[in-house]
């Protein structure tokens, strides 16, 4: 089966690496800005939107209080940024915010953190791909009809380019993203220059719409309120920071520079575009209802259930560049393609937290294996498989899954700043370079801030989202730290159990007899081969076993037993209710009572096949007796194998595949073998 699905496997992410290539798949930072920033540069194609559809609870009039909004999320973007420069310096490793946690605040903060960052990357997968879903259903009607369909195979294609590695993925994302970075930036230029010198009107396709208010005329805490809910939703621009702080081993050297330079590229491109859209969507009179199809009204009737409410940019660019017009398809398809691509955050970000806890033991240690491209297989596997649930169950609807998220990343924002600050009191008790004494004051002012900012928002999030969905995300985080917390238990506890004393075993200990026991259903070559086997071994009593479930059977084997005149006794255990199990487990359980001090070694005679559907007739009896010998203490199996015909043509067949070239495997054609010269004679 191996061999079957190898072709296919090639195909599908490529040729095996060796590990020694690892160093060829770090990456520049041209190409690590696509691939670790894609989320914060993709999110302002969402969250001006999310801002728009909280404010427009209490109507159109609530709208003039975005720009302040956006100046709020601008202020903590930088935060935020500057925070995370001094991480990546601090903390190079690639264990990002949990190591900062576990190293300064302690081993349940740091799982708070880990829980809080798988959650949040689950969440940029299942929210990225819905709104790309959503964008590209502006353009292309059947995309939105069939959303979730779309949005499941889109992860199924993005997890696949993944699984051929970092590298070669961050080229294939650099092209959309960098494009969608200069759409934005073309369309904020041109509607500047369209709307003040030109002094053209811009109108996008809801300008003419009327908003129904939830709630009009919101004063007091209401209103206080329903900024901060606005706040909170325009804070999804900065989902995705802290990848880079993690994804810090994945840069050329010299990597805290680069991720340091990386972040702070990534930090002005995303502030720019969000203000820009978030103006241009007020000078356009761009118009967003929670519930479009009653809330939207046209000539004063709502504009019913038929009514798709595209996305805030989708409508910008409609105004500025008109709609249906080149650029405007050109920056729809960039915008779709980067929000797909933006989930690649996650899967770079996910697969090594996860390798990092694996190693902790904190996650099965499958997590830390690399695959054949030297990309963390199982990681990006287990991350594709929880999105396309999420998806699945909430419908790739992106407004109900923003709901979810903030709340991980936030929690990681803040208790990431305390940890550093509890990193640059512990280094400044000790330095005396006042220079670098300095330094550290500067950073720990920083991330002190920071530490405050994203704590105030935290809490901000919590009081606005807890109702709407951010308990949902609370309680994967609560689920991740259990289980988390389960598994390091249990691998504790097998490493006790296990550990080689540092003194030699005491004499007691040690087996005194080892007493064989070979089973046998028919004398057959297998039987045969076993029975040799196990004489070989020469312990201390050997016997072989039958199990006598039907009395002819029996008899024929005792008396072939005899004729054949073999040497070792011949034990037949009845069976009055047809089972084979019960009775050899009872017989070697009994024997283990007798002798406490024996070990008894059971041998199995088993089939070899060659075909899958084989196995299927063949070994069932061994494989559930052995499964339950493996549960008693002092019981040793063995399986003595005997080849069938179809096994030896089952090996033919993998030979003659070790030998076929796979197409492009060869470039230069066969190479030919040349006879051998003969040795030069004296």
């Amino acid at each position: 089966m191996s061999k079957l699905t190898d072709l296919p496997k090639r195909i599908l992410i490529g040729r095996a690496l060796r590990s020694d290539r690892l160093g060829e798949t770090l990456l520049p930072k041209r190409i690590a800005l696509p691939v670790f920033a894609s989320d914060p540069l993709s999110s302002v194609a969402y969250a001006p939107g999310e801002v728009l559809l909280v404010l427009s609870i209490a109507g159109v009039s609530a709208y003039h209080f975005s720009p302040w909004i956006a100046l709020a999320v601008v202020v903590l973007m930088f935060t935020v940024v500057a925070s995370y420069r001094q991480n990546v310096h601090a903390y190079p490793s690639g264990g990002g915010d949990y190591e900062v946690a576990t190293t300064n605040l302690g081993p349940k903060a740091g799982l708070t953190v880990a829980s809080a960052l798988l959650v949040d990357y689950v969440l940029t997968v299942a929210v990225s791909i819905a709104s790309g879903v959503e964008n590209l259903g502006s353009a292309v009607p059947f995309i939105v009809e069939h959303k979730t369909a779309a949005a499941i195979a889109a992860i199924v294609l993005l997890t696949l380019m993944n699984l051929r590695g970092v590298r070669e993925s961050g080229k294939l994302f650099a092209i959309p993203t960098y494009l969608f970075v200069a759409g934005v930036f073309i369309m904020i230029i041109w509607g500047a220059f369209r709307g003040l010198v030109l002094g053209d009107t811009m109108h996008a396709p809801t300008s003419g719409f009327e908003i129904k208010a939830e709630h009009q005329g919101l004063a007091g805490f209401a209103l206080v309120f329903l900024l901060l809910r606005a706040f909170s939703s325009g804070c999804a621009a900065l989902t995705g920071v802290e990848a880079i702080s993690n994804g810090v081993p994945a840069f050329r050297k010299p990597k805290s520079k680069n991720a340091a330079t990386t972040l702070a590229m990534m930090g002005l491109l995303a502030v720019t575009m969000f203000c820009g859209i978030i103006a241009l969507a007020m000078a356009t009179d761009v118009k967003m209802a929670q519930n479009p199809a009653t809330d939207l009204l046209h000539n004063g009737t709502p504009v019913g259930p038929d009514f798709v409410q595209d996305p805030v940019i989708s409508q910008v660019a409609a105004a500025v560049f008109g709609d249906g017009t080149f650029f405007f398809i050109i920056l729809a398809a960039a915008t779709a393609l980067v929000l797909f691509l933006a989930a690649n955050t996650a899967f770079n970000g996910f697969p090594v937290l996860g390798s990092i806890l694996a190693q902790d033991r904190y996650l099965p240690r499958q997590l830390h294996t690399r695959g054949d491209r030297l990309a963390f297989s199982n990681g990006i596997v287990l991350l594709a498989g929880a999105a396309i649930l999420l998806v699945w169950v909430y419908g790739a609807d992106s407004t109900r899954l923003i709901q979810l998220y903030i709340v991980g990343v936030f929690v990681s924002f803040t208790l990431s700043q305390i940890g550093m600050v509890r990193h640059w009191n512990r280094h400044l008790a000790t330095e005396r370079d006042q220079a670098k004494r300095r330094h550290m004051v500067r950073s720990r002012a920083i991330n002190t801030f920071g530490a405050f900012l994203t704590g105030t928002v935290l809490v901000v999030v919590l009081a606005t989202k807890f109702v709407h969905g951010a308990w949902v995300a609370l309680l994967g985080m609560v689920i991740f730290f259990a289980t988390m917390t389960a598994i390091r238990k249990h691998y504790d506890r097998v490493a006790e159990e296990i550990a080689a004393d540092e003194t030699a075993a005491d004499e007691r200990v040690r087996p005194s007899r080892v007493h064989s026991i070979v089973l046998v259903s028919k004398l057959h070559r297998p039987t045969l081969r076993a029975l040799a086997y196990a004489k070989l071994i020469r312990s201390a009593t050997l016997e072989a076993v039958s199990i006598s479930v039907d009395a002819a059977e029996t008899k024929a084997l005792k008396d072939d037993w005899e004729r054949r005149g073999i040497d070792i006794p011949l034990k037949i255990l009845d069976s009055p209710y047809r089972e084979v199990t019960r009775p050899v487990i009872d017989y070697v359980k009994n024997l283990r009572r007798e002798s406490p001090r024996d070990v008894v070694s059971v041998y199995i005679p088993e089939y070899v096949v060659g075909h899958w559907y084989e196995h299927l007739l063949h070994n069932q009896s061994a494989l559930r007796l052995k499964g339950r010998l493996l549960f008693t203490p002092g019981v040793m199996v063995t399986s003595v194998p005997y080849q069938l015909e179809s096994s030896e043509a089952a090996k033919l067949r993998a030979r003659k595949r070790a030998e076929w070239s796979a197409p492009g495997s060869v470039r230069r054609g066969p190479v030919e073998r040349r006879p051998k010269e003969p040795a030069n004679k004296p």
